[in-house]
């Protein structure tokens, strides 16, 4: 059995992560089939949306224990048998390996030209938290529990969950939550603008594709543009960001969707989006 499920329905890629014993934590081969699976997912002109969800009872419990300790165990022994040397080496390998695997899944879901949902079912703490907060939009359930959990096993966080969570609740928020690794719930979260909606537990994947098939049949093409503003005007000037949604207004203003949008407008129907 797959580490990671894809399955297409509607324009919307629905992506499990497949180890429900683990509650989804990051070891196995998640890591590596999720990346698979967002990359399939982006080149493919059908999907228009893309879901995330766990499988179980937990979105994702974020890095496997197992793996830390066994991390740690060879830098041990790489420091015992062959000194200061080996244990750069080492220290370079992972460092260079953890970045790809940001580039792979959280930076592709930040820059990919779609849509991505993140269906929270349950638990999604430390990277798995970092994972649902890179997605566009969180649909929760309310069974959903969220957390920073990193100080718990001493480390600092990664997969983009600094980046976000301050842009979505604010600083000090952010701060509290990494310092005191505290479990929120669904509740708190849409208090705190970490989850967009809360739906009751039993109906979320029913809702979120629901939710997810609406998006898939708008004008993707428009979408990409949105997010590209969007993560422009994180760092841009307002000058800046201006100038950019100028080129992307005249651009798109040519496309097939928007001119089918227009003559929908004027013959009094609902437009066909085509994604282009």
């Amino acid at each position: 059995m797959s580490d990671v499920l894809l399955e297409r329905r509607d324009g919307v890629a629905l992506v499990t992560l497949n180890r429900p014993e683990t509650l989804n934590a990051m070891g196995g081969d998640l890591v590596p089939r999720l990346a698979e699976a967002l990359a399939d997912c982006e080149a493919d002109p059908a999907v228009r949306c893309v879901a995330i969800t766990g499988a179980g009872r937990a979105f994702c419990a974020g890095g496997d224990i197992r793996g830390m300790q066994e991390r740690n165990d060879r830098m041990a022994a790489a420091a015992a048998s062959e000194g200061p040397g080996a244990v750069i080496a080492e220290l370079d390998r992972l460092v260079a390996e953890l970045r790809d695997r940001h580039r792979a899944i959280t930076l592709r879901i930040h820059r990919m030209p779609k849509p991505v949902v993140a269906l929270v079912n349950g638990p999604a703490v430390g990277a798995g938290f970092s994972i649902a907060l890179a997605c566009d939009i969180r649909l929760a359930s309310d069974r959903a529990r969220f957390g920073a959990a990193f100080r718990n096993v001493g480390l600092p966080g990664d997969f983009g969950g600094s980046y976000f969570l301050q842009r979505l609740c604010g600083a000090g928020i952010a701060r509290e939550l990494y310092f005191t690794a505290d479990i929120i719930d669904a509740a708190r979260a849409l208090e705190l603008r970490i989850a967009n909606r809360v739906i009751p537990h039993d109906e979320l994947l029913t809702e979120g594709l629901v939710f997810c098939a609406r998006l898939a049949a708008g004008p993707t093409a428009a979408y990409a543009r949105m997010k590209e503003n969007l993560a422009f005007a994180e760092t841009a000037t307002l000058e800046q960001l201006l100038d950019q949604e100028a080129l992307h207004m005249r651009i798109a203003g040519f496309s097939a969707d928007s001119r089918e949008a227009v003559a929908a407008f004027l013959e009094k129907r609902e437009p066909r989006f085509a994604g282009r």
